[in-house]
């Protein structure tokens, strides 16, 4: 209790927002970088209370990420009043349910569609199911194809001993690289599309894209080869008896919710085309598009709830913990991650002052926004980054000519932002939003997932490597 009194005199006492009038200066360009440490206490609360603490972690999770929540939500407010006020009020309208709206319509509407059959988990088999949940990604964004994909795989191998490899590729190309060629893709892209990037310039980032997506291919498949072969014979002797009670080929159930998920792609999109007057909520101004948008989300939630039947979703293993559990610990995430973001978007004004004006060459932008991406909202980080490269380019245009010369003479700092944005949500659980998700599908399955840490051993050994090489060659 003494420490939390000090943590809040502190955080009041140094606050220098009291030296000028509300609304004169951002709340990121006034917040201390320590003001970021509930966000890395909940990242660390992920990481380390499941491995150490598992039965309280299960069991009380949803008070470890209101405890963040509140300790930095509390000080916040009592230090800067109405602005953080206002932020948090912001965050849980603009952000967090929209975010959770978004999620829960894409994990019911997938968890209605049933694909059965003789499939073996083969590592061919497998790495085609890989390539074509990263093909789709673009077109139906990476949750969407996340949530459509990750269940045939896990039933694909649900005889396999060993299947953690499997979906923290799955993760890497699927939920992250696979959104890469068009704004539906992934957040940040579909940002720089509203900020005047043309919907199609992104298929240029094709090369970088395919090469990325070869070279974790070929380790998955040399990797699973290996683990298919151990552990060959007891599969075999495991499957056969199964396999002869399977009905022959491929058999799929609820193909009517692949119209609503049609539809929240249509919504998501038509949502950024479309302007309308801004509502008043809770003093929060909210796009009437918006709200229109997560009306209809919530719409085709109850449609497809009530179209499918229960034995689909029995079939399926289809249960509503994942995504309590993806919106618990992201609530808290959301509240704790608003310092990090507010101090990014403040730009050469916040306490990241010296990491912007370090950034020069694409190799800065691709890693810049990369690394940032793979523990904070990858939108605002891209954002931040794609407005610097504008601000170093095409001083004082209008924004759309601004772009289109960005685009002319120094595409390749444009393409940096969107990779390292795109690519690097796979570095971590948090980098994107299906990642959280996938891991508590499959773990809901009987998979024994990697710790957080655990999850970065891969991303070090596998994908930092690989984005070296990426750099080489491209940067």
């Amino acid at each position: 209790m003494i420490r939390k009194s000090i943590v809040f005199t502190i955080f009041i006492s140094t606050s220098p927002i009291f030296a000028s009038e509300p609304g004169q200066t951002s709340l990121g360009s006034v917040l201390p970088i320590w003001s970021v440490i509930p966000f890395i206490g909940i990242l660390l609360s992920i990481a380390f209370l499941p491995l150490v603490k598992p039965r309280f972690w299960h069991r009380h999770f949803p008070k470890v990420s209101l405890f963040w929540a509140a300790l930095l939500a509390i000080p916040l407010i009592a230090a800067f009043g109405s602005p953080a006020w206002t932020e948090l009020k912001h965050v849980i309208l603009v952000d967090f349910l929209p975010f959770i709206i978004l999620l829960c319509a894409l994990f019911t509407v997938s968890g209605g569609i049933c694909l059965e059959g003789s499939l073996t988990g083969t590592p061919l088999l497998n790495s085609i199911l890989l390539l074509a949940g990263t093909v789709i990604a673009s077109w139906t964004g990476t949750t969407g194809a996340s949530m459509l994909m990750i269940r045939p795989v896990l039933r694909a191998n649900a005889n396999r001993k060993t299947k953690a490899h499997m979906v923290v590729f799955f993760i890497f190309l699927v939920s992250n690289i696979g959104g890469a060629l068009t704004p539906l893709g992934d957040p940040p892209l579909f940002l720089g599309f509203l900020h005047h990037v043309p919907f199609f310039w992104t298929i240029c980032l094709l090369p970088e894209m395919a090469f990325v997506t070869a070279i974790l291919l070929a380790v998955f498949f040399l990797w699973d080869t290996w683990l298919w072969r151990r552990e060959k014979k007891d599969v075999q002797a495991d499957t056969a008896p199964q396999e002869k009670s399977r009905r022959p080929g491929l058999r799929l159930s609820g193909s009517h919710n692949f119209i609503y998920l049609a539809g929240i792609v249509a919504a998501v999109l038509v949502s950024g085309f479309w302007h309308l007057p801004e509502v008043n909520a809770a003093g929060v101004h909210i796009p009437l598009q918006n709200l229109i948008r997560d009306c209809l989300l919530l719409l085709i939630v109850f449609l497809s709830w009530m179209t499918t039947s229960r034995d689909i979703r029995t079939r399926n293993e289809f249960t509503w913990g994942p995504i309590r559990e993806v919106a618990v610990l992201f609530a808290g995430i959301f509240v704790t991650i608003i310092p990090a973001v507010a101090i990014l978007k403040a730009g050469e004004q916040g306490a990241l002052a010296g990491l912007i004006r370090a950034v020069r060459t694409p190799v800065h932008y691709f890693w810049a926004s990369g690394l940032l991406s793979s523990f904070l909202d990858n939108a605002p980080t891209y954002l931040t980054f794609f407005n610097t490269a504008i601000g170093r380019f095409a001083p004082g245009m209008p924004e759309p000519l601004a772009v289109g010369r960005l685009i002319c003479e120094n595409a390749v700092y444009l393409k940096a932002i969107s990779l390292g944005a795109v690519f690097m949500g796979a570095n971590t659980y948090i980098g994107n939003a299906p990642n959280f998700m996938v891991r508590s599908i499959a773990e809901e399955s009987g998979v024994r997932m990697p710790s957080f840490f655990g999850y970065m051993g891969y991303s070090l050994v596998v994908l930092i490597p690989v984005f070296i090489l990426t750099t080489w060659i491209f940067f």
